[in-house]
């Protein structure tokens, strides 16, 4: 494969448990490098890749999780009965982890307000979603009664948010708007974060 000339950043899986027998051999202590979020190592899981997608996602676009020891790194766990735990880092251009220490003044969870909001419909949608159609909700919970396959393309972009991501193409850096239904694309959605002080 080509190098691909990508806006985003590098970043490293490492292994740092292994609770059961998993056939792809994986060990304490291996590393996988990810070229960015959107091109995994060659072989690459996609058990893995599905659980890991909304934090690579996140950690892409700056999110923090002042909670950890580097708040750019996060833990995720294999999906397939938990049989291995993997670390999550970015690398910087010169290829070293990016490291920002533990946020001493983390008290823990602070669930940010996000919006949901139709942008664009075309087609038929089973749930009769149209354009200006808005949700509201909080942190990571479901939104009663919302469509399932369209929560689950939504539920990076509203991951990515809540810990603090900033979308650096869009006018607004704390939303996006290119979240796609993924039956046909009929329904386009804006994801927000409610404004904050540190929002532009």
């Amino acid at each position: 494969m080509p190098k691909i000339n990508s806006p985003f950043p590098r970043l490293k899986l490492t292994v740092t448990n292994v609770y059961g027998e998993c056939y792809h051999g994986y060990k304490i202590g291996d590393e996988l490098i990810l070229e960015d979020f959107t091109h995994p190592p060659e072989f690459f899981c996609l058990g893995l890749a599905h659980a890991l997608f909304p934090v690579i996602y996140a950690l892409s676009f700056g999110a923090k999780f002042g909670f950890r020891d580097n708040q750019r790194s996060l833990l995720v766990t294999c999906p397939d009965g938990g049989k291995l735990e993997f670390k999550a880092e970015i690398l910087d251009k010169e290829g070293k982890v990016e490291f920002i220490p533990k946020d001493q003044d983390h008290k823990g969870p602070d669930p940010k307000k996000m919006v949901i909001k139709v942008v664009k419909a075309k087609g038929k949608c089973t749930f009769g979603y149209k354009v200006g159609d808005k949700w509201e909700t909080t942190g990571l919970k479901c939104i009663p009664g919302f469509c399932g396959a369209a929560f689950h393309t939504a539920f990076p972009a509203l991951f990515a948010l809540n810990f603090g991501a900033r979308f650096f193409f869009m006018k607004n850096h704390s939303s996006i708007d290119t979240v796609t239904c993924p039956d046909g694309g009929n329904i386009v959605f804006k994801v927000t974060r409610i404004k904050e002080d540190k929002d532009k």
